[in-house]
């Protein structure tokens, strides 16, 4: 990864303020969301079964038989005796020596295509590589270089090893990119560097010194067809990272940016998924690419597609661009998303209808990129405060998996502060918290609080120390003179109490951290001093709060200690019940 480092984004501790190290965290999610996407949607090595139909006289006719019970032993036989017809098919030179070779090269292309585990193994110990890189030579007839490529193709979409055995065979199939090729050739060539540039850094590193990037890119140029999308995927496995060079190199060769935002605007679902996905690398590695794509309005064409497409392999990468381009650089956001423009009002929109869907991706990838425009402006802040999206998370924090419920946090926490200068305490936005609080959303943040995920914990805390520390001072508490109590706003503790906070606080006093135990205890001495009647104390032992506090009888940590054994002897001592 570019950064190992977890300390995300503008939409990170809600107790601090926001800066640049939203570039980290986009880098981070472009690597992980990479591996997600091909290992559950489409994955990072594609099988080539049915053949490339290239516009010319290129056209290949096809074999899409599926080999469902043959023993995987007498296909690799098979293999390995079709390996040995094409050498002796390539060295023979008498009458009809062509037609032998593709005759030979289809015989392979078939066994490498049949199976879902192709036998690529046995192809690679009989001396597969050598004698389809001779059938790739220039000058060779459209239909031997097609099927050669196709075996290669084939080949790189196996294990590791078995890609790397590709490494004599890149400069041809680069090579025959160019303009000389034709377009169906040109294509299976992309095809099998695809899969290649899918394996991992280091061949990618190896295909970016070879010369890939260029002609991949002007593969990308015209309007349509099979060759521009499969050039697009390409693209997006070559250039995603950890590395952004080829990032920020692909985004200037000249043509790009416009094929990108006329793909986005005009083309078909598939093109443009896979066009998404370049956008998506190009928006998580390079801030220069970033700050293009928003100045050409793409922006908006990711908000347009949202709206009106319904494939979720499209919508995916379309909201994670959309992501990366809100969590740029500290500018982007502020002049790309005004309060009160046309599109900011649309952007939210399209992540309510996110919001609202049955996948659970689009559910998170939603509340991430609104996490992101939570930690803006406080009219960002009021902009979602006031929109539909605030009821759909509030919910979602309770009834959401758990990935989920972690990025609804973080919007909601951050929808809660202020951004201040330097290092110093948030400006609390009191009527936010309060809605929130009152909408039901502090059992959520309790919850991460009892993870075992540290980040998630983070964050809940985070959010019941604004709650407790500094908010209940606001909220429940009203200022005083001196150093006496503050006074109690009864309404706001009863209410709190009342919609069942008060054990998710006990839980944190029998926390192993300090810092939530802390919390708690605070929380307590509240709920002791406030509830009316004296319901306190028989509130906090119904809920075992006096084992809670017991703990600390002997505690190393004397403030806790000593806070939480003068709880004990102040409410429950001798005289305690005996009214009853």
């Amino acid at each position: 990864m570019a950064d190992e480092s977890f300390a995300f984004h503008r939409r990170d501790p809600i107790k601090s303020s926001v800066g640049n190290v939203a570039a980290n965290r986009r880098r981070q999610n472009a690597v992980t969301v990479g591996k997600e996407r091909r290992e559950s949607l489409v994955r990072a090595k594609r099988l080539c079964r049915v053949g490339i139909s290239g516009d010319g006289d290129g056209d290949v006719s096809l074999d899409n038989e599926m080999m469902i019970d043959e023993e995987q032993s007498i296909l690799e036989a098979q293999t390995s005796s079709a390996v040995e017809g094409l050498k002796s098919a390539v060295a023979y030179q008498g009458k009809g020596a062509m037609q032998k070779r593709v005759s030979a090269l289809c015989d392979l292309r078939r066994l490498l295509s049949k199976s879902e585990f192709p036998p690529v193994e046995a192809a690679l110990k009989a001396g597969a590589i050598p004698i389809l890189v001779q059938c790739l030579s220039f000058g060779s007839q459209d239909e031997q270089l097609l099927e050669a490529a196709w075996c290669l193709t084939n080949i790189a979409a196996g294990k590791p090893e078995e890609t790397e055995a590709l490494l004599p065979a890149l400069p041809l199939l680069i090579a025959h990119l160019g303009e000389k090729s034709s377009l169906s050739v040109a294509e299976q060539c992309a095809w099998a560097l695809g899969n290649v540039a899918g394996e991992g850094e280091k061949l990618r590193s190896v295909l970016l010194s070879q010369g890939a990037l260029l002609p991949l890119a002007r593969m990308m140029l015209p309007n349509k067809g099979s060759t521009v999308r499969t050039s697009a995927w390409a693209l997006s496995n070559l250039i995603k990272g950890p590395d952004p060079k080829a990032a920020a190199e692909l985004i200037r060769i000249d043509g790009v940016l416009d094929a990108i935002v006329r793909h986005l605007k005009k083309a078909d679902d598939e093109l443009a998924t896979e066009v998404a996905w370049v956008v998506v690398y190009l928006s998580a590695l390079s801030n220069i690419a970033t700050s293009m794509l928003v100045k050409n309005d793409v922006l908006q064409l990711l908000v347009d597609r949202l709206a009106t497409s319904n494939s979720l392999q499209l919508l995916i990468p379309v909201l994670r661009s959309l992501g990366n381009l809100v969590a740029g650089d500290s500018h982007t956001i502020y002049a790309a998303l005004v309060p009160g423009h046309e599109i900011t009002d649309s952007v939210i929109k399209v992540l309510v209808k996110c919001l609202r869907s049955e996948h659970r991706v689009l559910k998170k990838e939603a509340a991430w990129v609104l996490s992101n425009i939570a930690a803006a402006s406080v009219e960002h802040k009021r902009l979602i405060n006031s929109s539909e999206a605030v009821p759909l998370l509030l919910r979602l924090l309770s009834t959401a998996p758990f990935d989920i419920r972690k990025e609804v946090a973080y919007v909601l926490g951050n929808l809660c502060v202020a951004p201040t200068e330097g290092d110093g305490k948030p400006n609390l936005i009191l009527e936010h918290l309060v809605s929130l609080v009152s909408g039901g959303c502090l059992p959520g943040f309790i919850d991460l609080v009892r993870s075992a995920d540290t980040e998630a914990a983070r964050v809940g805390l985070q959010f019941m120390e604004l709650e407790v520390a500094y908010v209940l001072g606001n909220l429940c508490v009203a200022p005083t003179e001196g150093d006496g109590k503050p006074n109690l706003i009864l309404e706001h503790l009863v209410s709190l109490v009342s919609g069942g906070c008060l054990p998710g606080f006990i839980d944190l006093v029998r926390s192993a951290d300090t810092e939530a135990a802390r919390v708690g205890l605070q929380f307590m001495e509240l709920v002791l001093r406030g509830m009316p009647n004296g319901e306190g104390p028989k509130l906090v032992e119904r809920e075992d709060g006096i084992d809670a506090m017991e703990r600390f009888q002997f505690h190393e940590n004397e403030d806790l200690r000593n806070m939480a054994n003068g709880l004990v002897d102040k409410y429950f001592g001798e005289a305690y019940g005996l009214d009853e």
